[in-house]
């Protein structure tokens, strides 16, 4: 088993108007074979930790810690995080022209494990793994996200999820922008990659609708940089029902994801 460990951490950015603190004092553990859903409005800070998590340089941890089986998170490259077991699915993938998708798979995977994968083997669990997601077959020779929809980006990004399985996957927003039938193809993926590894899954989103799909054991509230609450999914079902709006009555002014 292994552990994602934060500890009371604080982000910042640089803003036209001086710096800004995003996340203010977040403490959160994820275990492999854990799902953990992070909830929240908009500019509560959600996106921030996925990208702090990740490596993004935007982002400035001021204070605190991100441990993975006790080893420093912030002190790796975003490489290094990767070969480590760190996965993020974007919120908007970006296209990488001039890259196909059967070049860019295989260099990933090889970068991550060390070694490059046979090829017979390899090619036919591509091939699979963009059947099971119902993505064309053509699509291997496209160069990656160039001219595709948002739930193909969406369906290659959980393809990458499968192929490279992480330790732990973030998954940012992965739900936004689908339709019902690319959520539950989408969902399968992130549930087969679960069971096949024993991933932990970090998933972070605005509505319930993908925890019909993606069933998690724990449910954190995030507004105005922290944790206001957590529990387990009736938390989910309560929040369904009843909004964030007794969270935003005394949160103050919402910050920037």
């Amino acid at each position: 088993m292994s552990t994602l460990e934060i500890k009371d951490l604080h982000v910042s950015i640089e803003t036209e108007q001086g710096v800004k603190e995003i996340l203010k004092g977040v403490t959160l553990t994820v275990k492999t074979g854990e799902t953990h859903a992070i909830m929240g409005p908009n500019g509560s800070g959600k996106s921030t930790l996925a990208s702090t998590i990740a490596g993004h340089p935007r982002y400035t941890v001021t204070s605190g810690s991100i441990t993975l089986d006790g080893e420093d998170v912030l002190a790796m490259s975003v490489d290094e995080r990767a070969r480590a077991g760190l996965f993020l699915a974007m919120q908007y993938p970006v296209e990488v022209p001039g890259v196909t998708m059967t070049n860019f798979l295989r260099t990933a995977k090889t970068a991550i494990d060390g070694n490059a994968p046979a090829i017979r083997s390899w090619t036919k669990e591509v091939k699979e793994a963009m059947a099971q997601l119902r993505i064309d077959a053509d699509f291997a020779q496209r160069n990656v996200n160039e001219g595709f929809s948002g739930g193909e980006k969406k369906r290659v990004e959980i393809l990458q999820l499968e192929l490279f399985k992480p330790k732990f996957a973030i998954l940012d927003e992965t739900d936004s922008g689908l339709d019902v039938d690319a959520l539950k193809v989408v969902s399968e993926g992130v549930n087969r990659a679960h069971a096949a590894g024993n991933m932990g899954t970090l998933l972070i989103t605005h509505y319930t609708r993908i925890l019909r799909y993606i069933k998690p054991e724990f449910v954190h509230v995030f507004v105005d940089g922290k944790i206001a609450e957590q529990g387990g999914p009736e938390l989910a079902d309560r929040l369904e029902e009843e909004g964030y709006d007794r969270y935003l009555a005394g949160a103050g002014t919402a910050v920037q994801a």
